[in-house]
């Protein structure tokens, strides 16, 4: 059954391929023809539960009435089943491509998640129309359909606005709102109820996400682009249209449940951290002896959370880099593991002290994941611990 589905699938993708060729060169051979019947519109879909999806999508429909075609360019395809995907997209190395789907395909798909799509008609003139059918072509060409995605700067939002505004005879003017906020406090607005994403999130993005943004870079969130469009004007030879002719919700909310996830909250998980931390340093005070087990399980967690952070610093997406956080989750760790299984003292101790005071001042320059504070404080704990022991102790 499963090899049946396969290969429907992959017979139905043939087939729209293959009729979207023939409408192409149908298309072309009667571009001078009147445009009045062709209409572009921007598509915006809302958010969902799926974590490439909590922030919604865009698409770009050409919708000829005359010919009866219907069709949405999506800057969104990818394939999550490549190796290394996961840790190809942290480090900003993900290529997504445009695919073409019949418009009512697209719609019975998000039909079915529940999800609202709200389509925008562009208010476009025919020689417009028509740069932006020849500009869509040529990115679906084989060689140009691939690119590289990043969440922020190029991503499936961004690359339909570009090829919108690049075929417009004018300059098109956004209505200014401030203050701006931050990557951070945006991507907070759409993970609203996704407590573990949202730590994921802060944990990977450093200081350089809490600098206000400006009007442009808001855009790469499909509600914000949205949103400016409709409030956007085309200034041309001395006058101005708006850039939306209408708008129209094309597929209706549906109610969306979200799964439970893990139980606990970041915060909580970091509080019970730091009570078991309270009790190991109770029981040692009591027994007077050091676990050294507990330090090297700290030590090795904090140690490789750190090697992955560093790693971050060299990703293409601009806000990994600069992460205060790597000041607790620091790879230092790692090299002073032996030392302290073999119970030698170590500077280790006085570093991670320092650094973790650091770490607290940097909280007036970045926003940290919740319970880093708490985590910290716990690190701290230890730190003084050990240095508060004689030298003797020490070398137990």
């Amino acid at each position: 059954m499963k090899q049946f589905k396969n290969f429907f699938y992959k017979f139905s993708a043939i087939v729209i391929l293959l009729n979207f060729c023939c409408i192409n060169a149908s298309f072309a051979q009667s571009q001078e023809a009147n445009m009045d019947s062709v209409e572009f519109s921007l598509l915006t879909c809302s958010p969902h539960d799926e974590v490439y999806s909590i922030y919604g999508h865009t698409a770009i429909r050409l919708n000829d009435k005359n010919r009866r075609e219907d069709w949405t360019f999506n800057y969104g395809v990818f394939d999550f089943k490549k190796p290394y995907f996961v840790a190809r997209f942290l480090f900003g190395l993900t290529d997504y491509q445009l695919g073409v789907l019949p418009y009512d395909i697209f719609k019975r798909e998000y039909g079915k998640q529940n999800r609202q799509v709200v389509e925008q008609v562009l208010n476009l003139t025919a020689t417009e129309k028509l740069k932006l059918y020849r500009a869509l072509m040529t990115n679906y060409e084989p060689e140009n359909r691939v690119y590289r995605y990043n969440f922020l700067y190029n991503n499936c939002t961004t690359k339909a606005r570009d090829i919108i505004e690049s075929c417009i005879d004018g300059k098109v003017e956004y209505a200014v709102e401030e203050p701006f906020p931050s990557y951070r406090e945006m991507i907070h607005e759409h993970s609203l109820g996704y407590e573990w994403i949202e730590f994921g999130n802060d944990m990977c993005m450093g200081a350089k996400a809490d600098i206000p943004t400006d009007l442009r870079k808001q855009q790469f969130l499909p509600l914000r682009l949205s949103y400016d469009f409709n409030r956007a004007q085309i200034y041309s030879n001395g006058t101005y249209r708006p850039l939306v002719k209408r708008q129209a919700v094309a597929v209706a909310a549906g109610v969306q449940v979200i799964e439970p996830g893990f139980p606990l909250s970041p915060t909580a998980c970091a509080l019970i951290f730091l009570g078991l931390s309270v009790a190991i340093a109770f029981v040692e005070h009591k027994r007077k002896k050091a676990f050294k087990a507990w330090d090297v399980t700290l030590m090795a967690v904090t140690g490789i959370c750190g090697v992955l952070l560093l790693l971050l610093f060299v990703s293409q997406h601009p806000t990994t880099s600069t992460n205060l956080q790597i000041l607790v989750l620091n790879p230092m760790s790692l090299f002073f593991i032996y030392k302290v299984i073999k119970g030698k003292q170590t500077i280790y101790w006085k570093l991670s002290a320092m650094l973790i005071i650091l770490f607290l001042i940097g909280r007036f320059f970045q926003d940290y994941a919740d319970g880093m504070i708490i985590v910290a404080l716990s690190l701290l704990m230890r730190s003084w611990i050990h240095l508060k022991k004689s030298p003797h102790t020490t070398k137990r």
